[in-house]
């Protein structure tokens, strides 16, 4: 299967990043199944500084996974998002799977963990309106193990665009 990686620097060997802020299934290496994603990922990062980025692309073999301890959340539920809002806002919240994978927290959803992290609607209109929404989906890469499953295989750039409407 194919996996993206949107980022401003080629990544041919992957590893595992602890970034300086929370992320939703913790610290790791991210791709995407959707292109569409990587790109705006990258897109996100870019500006007339760093005016050019990459998409890069791997083979994730699959058959690996029975060799990995996996977290699959096929849709928004409630197991997701306690884990989403552990990774959040527990900063010493570590978990022990190798790969998670599932529905990506993006800013559409944000704005709906706001409406619940405020007590303005419960968890479950939290679920009800997340399944409303088209989500892509994310794969964290979480161990070295888990990363031997996945092999470069090119990168494409991805350049900066004044006419983006982008918020700088």
């Amino acid at each position: 299967m194919k996996i993206y990686h949107g980022s401003l620097e080629i990544v041919e060997k992957p590893e595992i990043r602890i970034p300086n802020r929370t992320l939703d299934y913790g610290y790791g290496f991210y791709t995407t199944t959707s292109y569409e994603q990587a790109f705006s990922w990258v897109r996100r990062k870019l500006d007339k500084i760093h005016n050019k980025g990459f998409i890069n692309i791997y083979d994730f073999d699959e058959n690996n996974i029975k060799n990995l301890k996996v977290l699959n959340f096929e849709q928004p539920t409630e197991e997701w998002v306690d884990f989403v809002m552990k990774n959040r806002t527990q900063k010493e919240f570590i978990h022990d799977y190798d790969l998670v994978f599932g529905p990506v927290a993006n800013d559409r959803v944000y704005a709906a963990f706001a409406l619940f992290e405020g007590g303005l609607i419960d968890k479950q209109m939290l679920i009800s309106e997340l399944k409303a929404y088209k989500l892509v989906d994310q794969y964290l890469f979480h161990t070295i193990k888990a990363l031997q499953s996945i092999c470069f295989v090119e990168a494409k750039e991805v350049y900066y665009d004044e006419s983006d409407n982008q918020s700088k």
